[in-house]
């Protein structure tokens, strides 16, 4: 059996960023009406060119996704253009590190509570009823290694993605027996173009591709995924 989403309605959040991009490329390779959120116009229309013949597939959106009103009104908006949703992919996230904790400012931790713990919260809380009425639907929120692996100065954002885990394994079993699947994956530092710039001296080969992660993102949303749900799923390869 082959992953074909044809016909099928996929939001991507932060779907133009580095691992975005990728996820939201692999999903219109594969046929998905596909939507993204965006912080960054010029990023969208760099995606639009990306998907060459797939962007009549592609639409996209400015909203904050840690606004849950506007969160809310977006996802509306998807359901009333496409009728239904059949996946929800959250690649929203930031990183703050380098910073032993008495050196944090609670302004660091706000916004990596903000970026890493309530997107998926919102993008979850905005788009379950649909698929819950529906009885089949796929959630794929990206955590990352540090929500297991605490290392040194990067308290805040090992705790945000922690607790991002938590609230997906908690909404897993909530979903239990309803047909929407609820998964996590946990990526280490990606191999994208803002990684390299901020870490030059970086062994790049041992960085996971935003292309793998994005093939086990679709395969997590496919039917083929199907007895998966409830997993945090490591996509760090040899990092």
């Amino acid at each position: 059996m082959e992953i074909d989403f044809s016909g099928k309605t996929v939001v991507v959040a932060g779907g133009t960023g580095g691992l975005g991009r990728a996820v939201s490329l692999a999903f219109l390779n594969e046929g998905a009406n596909t939507v993204v959120t965006y912080h960054h116009e010029e990023e969208f229309l760099a995606l639009k060119d990306a998907a060459g013949a797939d962007n009549a597939l592609l639409d996209g959106h400015h909203v904050d996704v840690t606004d849950e009103a506007a969160t809310l009104a977006f996802i509306n908006e998807v359901l009333a253009g496409h009728r239904k949703l059949d996946a929800l992919v959250n690649t929203v996230g930031a990183y703050v590190g380098g910073i032993k904790l008495w050196d944090l400012q609670a302004s660091d931790l706000d916004r990596m509570l903000t970026l890493n713990l309530r997107s998926g919260f919102a993008l979850a809380k905005a788009s379950l009823p649909s698929m819950l009425r529906a009885g089949h639907g796929a959630i794929v929120n990206v955590a990352a290694k540090a929500a297991l692996d605490h290392g040194a100065g990067a308290g805040a954002y090992a705790a945000s993605k922690a607790a991002a885990v938590a609230l997906m394994d908690s909404l897993a079993v909530d979903c239990k027996g309803t047909g929407v699947r609820v998964n996590s994956i946990l990526p280490s530092i990606i191999d994208t173009a803002i990684n390299r710039k901020a870490m030059p001296e970086a062994d790049f080969a041992i960085w996971p591709k935003p292309e793998d992660i994005a093939s086990v993102v679709l395969f997590l949303c496919s039917d083929l995924a199907r007895v998966i749900h409830g997993a945090a799923i490591p996509v760090y390869g040899d990092s």
